[in-house]
């Protein structure tokens, strides 16, 4: 939260300073509209991990988890870019207190920043998700987006079966979006490929577990959820191409990507009898080898989470005091540059003087 120029280094210490010594819930409230006009001011750059992390642990002291979710879904506005260890303390919060629809932010949102790199948090965020969708069976396709990437990238890194129905689970829901609203619709302003074939990519995930000589398996969940999209597709028109269709007096450059894009939805369409084949046979194959999980995705992944997240809270808590002692020697560094800093315009201000008075 610190740049080597004297007058903006002052105010930026200011509101570290001001966030680390926040002792009430009216506080909280001041160091919001401080960390907003400081992110709008000239002298912003990026607000320091410590700061981050100090913010939202303050709100959770002191009552304001609301302030902390705000401030994360805005985080443009308020330049709240947490690691890991500040977003599994936020979520885990909202588990404890059973707010589930808040936790499902926090996950969209580490979706949206693609923190998944630590397996604590890859846990945590496949918990909230199946909890949501074990309560919750009708979605909007914006919803159904969201919830298709947060399953895919934590799945793509987790080696089990939880993790490879994540990832079908996922992708079977963006090729429901895609097929039905568009290839567009899936990838913009989201962390996802933009090349078409979502579907097809799900029946990757199927072969690779058919050929594969591990014991990983698929669950039914996951493969009911690509089977319904299938058929809702092939019995239902698309649902986007009216909204996508060029309007007139558009320009002609814009037409041709439209119809660009129309083509290529056209192609996912065109092969949807062939999907749905591949499906049915690669389903049965599934069967017989016996890699068709019964048990639900939230009930594996509570198991999951049971067996594998103290370990990983134990290396999470070794690395943040690690952070903590880096963090230290940065704020001393940061502290004795500073005075430099203002030794040299002394000695700057007092030569000026001298100058000036021997002229």
């Amino acid at each position: 939260m610190w740049i080597a120029t004297n007058g903006k280094q002052e105010k930026k210490k200011i509101v570290t300073l001001f966030v680390d010594n926040i002792s009430s819930r009216e506080e909280i409230d001041h160091a919001e509209y401080y960390l907003y006009k400081f992110r709008h001011s000239p002298n912003c750059w990026y607000l320091r991990d410590w700061t981050i992390h100090t913010w939202i642990r303050q709100c959770l002291k002191y009552g304001a988890p609301d302030k902390a979710l705000y401030t994360l879904v805005n985080k443009v506005q308020y330049g709240i870019f947490p690691d890991n260890f500040t977003f599994n303390l936020l979520m885990d919060h909202f588990i404890k207190e059973e707010n589930y629809k808040d936790a499902l932010s926090v996950v969209f949102e580490i979706m949206m920043q693609e923190a998944f790199e630590v397996p604590s948090t890859q846990l945590l965020s496949l918990y909230v998700l199946y909890y949501c969708l074990a309560k919750k069976t009708n979605f909007s396709w914006e919803e159904e987006r969201n919830f298709g990437a947060s399953l895919l990238l934590p799945g793509l890194k987790q080696k089990n079966s939880v993790g490879l129905s994540s990832q079908l689970y996922g992708y079977a829901l963006l090729g429901k979006v895609e097929l039905q609203q568009g290839l567009r619709a899936v990838y913009h302003n989201m962390p996802l490929l933009w090349q078409p074939g979502y579907v097809n990519r799900a029946l990757q995930v199927m072969e690779k577990v058919a050929s594969s000589p591990e014991d990983g398996k698929l669950c039914r969940e996951a493969l009911d959820v690509l089977d319904r999209a299938l058929k809702a597709a092939l019995t239902a028109p698309t649902q986007g191409s009216s909204e996508d269709q060029p309007q007139e007096g558009e320009k002609t450059q814009r037409s041709e990507e439209l119809v660009e894009q129309l083509d290529v939805e056209e192609t996912e369409q065109s092969k949807l009898p062939r999907y749905l084949e591949r499906f049915e046979a690669l389903h049965s194959k599934l069967h017989a080898l016996g890699k068709v999980e019964s048990e639900s995705l939230l009930t594996l992944t509570t198991q999951l989470v049971k067996e594998q997240l103290p370990p990983c809270e134990a290396e999470d808590i070794a690395a943040y005091e690690q952070k903590l002692q880096q963090w230290h020697l940065d704020w001393v560094h940061l502290i004795q540059r500073e005075k430099e800093q203002r030794e040299r315009a002394k000695q700057q201000q007092a030569a000026r003087r001298a100058a000036k008075a021997s002229a």
